[in-house]
């Protein structure tokens, strides 16, 4: 099975606000990026859209590792969250609605045609893939402000 690693990033000015959001996939020495704007939503929601737009990028069921520096979206799928949304009727354990559950959903169906690994990187750190796709995901927000 091919493997494709995906790095993915969200950004927000104001939460909510306008966002950005990119990735960038790379897979046997080629890459490519994808970036996107929206005039109004919050971070985590661009978090979310990255890792769905990396997803839906590939063409063929495949070994993904995708990697984010947010602690929200690997959490969810890494510590079970997910299931335990889905069990109590998309509720939160505080018994709150679970938000941004249209993307979630999408998530889900998208991780079930791959086999992902969700690996939590630290943010704003030495790692040059997500220092990139950070800036791509703020110069997205910012080009979306200003068009």
């Amino acid at each position: 099975m091919k493997h494709v690693v995906i790095y993915t990033d969200g950004a927000c000015s104001g939460n909510p606000g306008p966002g950005g959001w990119a990735a960038i996939l790379r897979f046997d020495g080629h890459e490519k990026v994808l970036s996107g704007y929206e005039p109004e939503t919050t971070n985590n929601r661009m978090e979310l859209r990255a890792a769905l737009e990396g997803l839906a990028a590939l063409k063929e069921p495949v070994r993904v590792s995708l990697h984010t520096d947010s602690a929200y979206l690997a959490r969810a799928f890494n510590d079970d969250w997910i299931r335990n949304w889905q069990k109590n009727g998309w509720r939160t354990s505080a018994k709150k609605p679970v938000e941004n559950q249209d993307l979630w959903m999408k998530l889900i169906r998208m991780s079930e045609r791959h086999r992902v690994s969700w690996i939590k990187v630290k943010g704003h750190s030495n790692n040059p893939l997500n220092n990139r796709v950070d800036e791509l995901a703020v110069a997205a927000m910012n080009e979306g402000r200003a068009g």
